[in-house]
């Protein structure tokens, strides 16, 4: 879907822990502070030459706080997404309480598709499900600016 993007991609992410069990996040947790440019070169590939031909990639986490491991994980790595080109902003919980905002983490590409991501309550991975409801798109499209507008770029969030 990414790939495909001619203007915009955006992605709100809104859980305090992604795929518990992931190896990467497993190392890190034990102390391994690996180089987050070099862990993350398949993303900054991908997404680079989307940035060089104009497309606006944007994502923002809306976090608990004081922060959970996996998201100081998740914090940590930024800078790959940084690398690649997107646009990072962060937002406490806390100052989301009057959005409106849809439940389920997800992208939207080109103000025309929406990618939900499904987890379960452990954060593993239930997989994507895609709609194309123009009025769906415009809700998730609307809510993420709404967020985004509210969020703090990533280099100046601190997380507690």
């Amino acid at each position: 879907m990414l790939t495909g993007c001619r203007r915009s991609a955006v992605h709100l992410e809104q859980r305090d822990i992604y795929t518990p069990e992931d190896p990467d996040y497993l190392r890190w947790r034990d102390g391994d502070r690996f180089d987050p440019i070099e862990w993350g070169q398949d993303w900054i590939d991908l997404v680079a030459p989307l940035v060089a031909r104009g497309v606006t990639v944007r994502r923002v986490r809306i976090v608990s706080e004081p922060v959970t491991d996996y998201i100081a994980y998740e914090h940590g790595l930024t800078p790959m997404n940084i690398a690649a080109g997107e646009q990072m902003r962060w937002l406490p919980r806390r100052r989301a309480l009057d959005l409106a905002v849809p439940v389920n983490d997800y992208w939207v590409f080109d103000d025309r598709l929406v990618q939900f991501n499904h987890f379960a309550g452990d954060g593993s991975s239930l997989g994507p499900e895609n709609r194309d409801d123009p009025a769906l798109v415009a809700l998730c499209s609307s809510a993420f600016e709404a967020v985004w507008e509210r969020a703090i770029p990533h280099e100046d969030y601190k997380p507690s």
